[in-house]
């Protein structure tokens, strides 16, 4: 129970309080005098005023100018600075809080944006746990409110709390007695448990309903989204993501509304007859000494106004108590969000920091006895599997859906880590290599490329964010994919925002973000890239299209080590070598002529495509004047592996 308890109250506590020093210690020491000062100074006010009410009687009657009246008039001004001072410094501390919160929110930000960036690959981000942490953690930084910030700030201004309610109980205990003082702070204490305990327990409530959470804001911000804009009143989808978003919010607070009436009916009502019951027998032992003549006037007005205080100093903390909570929460949530990160990097088999030769590879890529399995399945995507993909020729890699086809890409790029075999280059193992260095030497053109709402130039020169950009560059892998008339004809030319969210901005068809991606590529294979990755690359592209990009293909890749992933058997017979996957491993090679003259798996499903391809009334002759297979193919082939 007391391990539990820690870990609850204490832990979270801590760890925020290890983050004040990013505040600035000047900042963190003078906010600290500041709460010091702003927790004496109400102590000060009831020993003020307190001595004012003891001096009335002997002011009355020795009139004005005696020496009790200058002492009344003297404390009264002691009580009016204290009540002033507090009035003057409680915006001052509040200014000091928000610039604390800034400073802290600033390295929280960095924390996540390195932690997120760190893992060499990508296996944690698609991990269900460590993306509910991640949501957990990025929350509150996000909205701006109740922030890891504002739970430092809160910290420190519970020192001002802390110091009151400590000072009232040693002036009831010189007024009464030590025991009273002691009853006093147990009392507020049990106060304070019953409405901040009650609140962590509450709180913790919502971690238990992250991931129907993000589901539910998923179905928010799909529905008020601009992404889905047109599906959702095509296909009238409205009132089905209105009902699934009612139901995910209602299974969310189900549980949470349950948890907090159990926190704080009942208990909430024992914790308030304990604290009246303390509370009422130390104002009946401090009337019992004031009427038997052991405590004066002003000893009574003292320890009355300090019992009352401290007893509303058991109340909620605007200032702290939420931000607290749900600031350490974040906190202790971006902890478990880098332990995750750093337990999946110790699963990495090798961190290399080898060198890669700029020419790499001189031979060959190889994948000797390569498996893998994704985090969590026990089904082998690849097994066992041996592939050479020499240097400066194009290989094309085909199989059915699930074969593996693009898991080998994730490999190749060290997005994922063989769970056994090695991936070589030149005989080395690629995860002895730099791994930054490594993937500069590869150009991908993802299936599932990113449309980022950049400029056309910047879309295209993230491909090799590590060189500077120069504009001829730019142009000339837009002039090589055959988009550069197209973003030319933009209403800002190439500094046009390729989203219409955006002033001049302007979208463009899949065919044309396609070109965008495969330039991207071919700016990077300028900048020294030698390996280029082309996962589906003309899948939003038309057959005519299609044919003319594969016909140059040939030029603008001569020297680089290329493969080519694809579901259009027109594209990948220009290849110079031809592999067919199958269930996870080389099921035949060769090239387009070699594997048809073997009437395997991949003549058969050469003819397949190719008879549903003339079964299309607009099939296209390819240059050699054969069938191309193509559209309706893809259509019926086309995904990820």
């Amino acid at each position: 129970m007391i391990r539990t308890w820690y870990t609850a109250a204490v832990a979270p506590r801590l760890a925020t309080a290890r983050l004040l020093p990013t505040a600035g210690a000047g900042l963190v020491a003078g906010l600290s005098v500041l709460n010091l000062a702003l927790g004496l100074l109400p102590v000060a006010f009831v020993i003020a005023t307190s001595l004012v009410v003891g001096q009335v009687p002997a002011a009355v009657e020795g009139g004005i100018g005696s020496p009790a009246w200058d002492g009344l008039v003297r404390d009264f001004v002691l009580a009016a600075a204290a009540f002033c001072a507090q009035q003057v410094l409680a915006p001052v501390q509040t200014a000091l809080g928000v610039r604390v919160k800034r400073r802290v929110d600033g390295a929280v930000r960095d924390r996540m944006l390195a932690s997120s960036l760190r893992s060499t690959g990508i296996g944690p981000m698609e991990d269900q746990a460590t993306l509910d942490a991640l949501s957990e953690a990025t929350r509150q930084v996000d909205s701006d409110f109740h922030t890891p910030g504002d739970a430092c700030a809160g910290l420190l201004a519970l020192l001002a709390r802390y110091v009151r309610l400590a000072g009232f109980a040693v002036l009831l205990g010189l007024v009464s007695s030590w025991w009273s003082a002691a009853a006093l702070v147990v009392a507020t204490m049990v106060f304070r448990y019953g409405q901040r305990g009650g609140l962590r327990k509450y709180s913790t409530a919502w971690r238990g309903v992250v991931g129907v959470r993000r589901r539910a804001e998923y179905l928010r911000d799909v529905a008020m989204g601009p992404a889905a804009a047109k599906e959702m009143r095509v296909f009238g989808l409205s009132g089905w993501f209105g009902d699934r978003y009612e139901e995910a919010t209602a299974q969310m607070l189900a549980p949470v509304s349950a948890r907090r009436r159990a926190i704080y009916l009942r208990p909430y009502l024992l914790y308030t007859a304990i604290g009246l019951l303390i509370g009422a027998g130390v104002l009946i032992a401090l009337a019992q000494g004031a009427a038997s003549g052991d405590v004066t006037l002003t000893g009574l007005t003292l320890g009355l106004q300090a019992v009352v205080a401290a007893l509303l100093l058991g109340e909620y903390y605007p200032e702290s108590d939420v931000a607290t909570q749900y600031g350490m929460q974040s906190v202790a949530a971006l902890e478990e969000f880098e332990a995750r990160i750093d337990a999946a990097q110790d699963l990495v088999r090798t961190e290399g920091a080898g060198e890669v030769a700029p020419d790499s590879p001189r031979a060959a890529l190889r994948f000797e006895g390569v498996g893998f399995n994704y985090p969590g399945s026990a089904r082998a995507v690849l097994d066992g599997l041996d592939l050479e993909l020499p240097a400066g020729r194009s290989t094309a890699i085909v199989g059915v859906n699930g074969a593996g086809k693009t898991t080998l890409v994730k490999l190749l790029t060290r997005l994922h880590e063989p769970t056994a075999g090695v991936i070589t280059c030149d005989g080395a193992d690629i995860a002895s290599l730099d791994v930054s260095a490594w993937r500069r030497q590869v150009s991908v053109v993802f299936q599932d490329f990113v449309r980022y709402e950049l400029t056309a130039a910047e879309n295209i020169a993230v491909g090799a964010a590590h060189v500077p950009r120069t504009e001829d560059a730019v142009r000339q892998a837009a002039r090589e994919a055959a988009i550069l008339d197209a973003l030319e004809a933009l209403p800002r030319g190439l500094d046009s925002p390729l989203s219409r969210a955006y002033e001049g901005g302007a979208d463009l068809s899949g065919g044309q973000w396609q070109r965008i991606a495969i330039a991207r590529s071919l700016y990077a294979l300028q900048a020294g890239a030698r390996v280029l990755v082309l996962d589906e690359p003309t899948s939003a592209l038309d057959v005519r299209a299609e044919a003319a990009f594969f016909d140059r293909f040939v030029e603008l890749t001569r020297g680089v080590t290329s493969v080519l992933i694809s579901h259009r058997f027109s594209s990948v017979r220009r290849a110079d070598h031809i592999v067919v996957v199958d269930q996870g491993r080389v099921a035949e090679q060769g090239s387009h002529e070699e594997l048809l003259a073997a009437d395997g798996h991949y003549a058969r499903l050469f003819r397949l495509q190719a008879e549903r391809f003339d079964d299309e009334p607009d099939a296209a002759e390819d240059p050699d004047g054969d069938r191309a297979p193509g559209t309706a193919a893809d259509r019926n082939s086309g995904g990820r592996s």
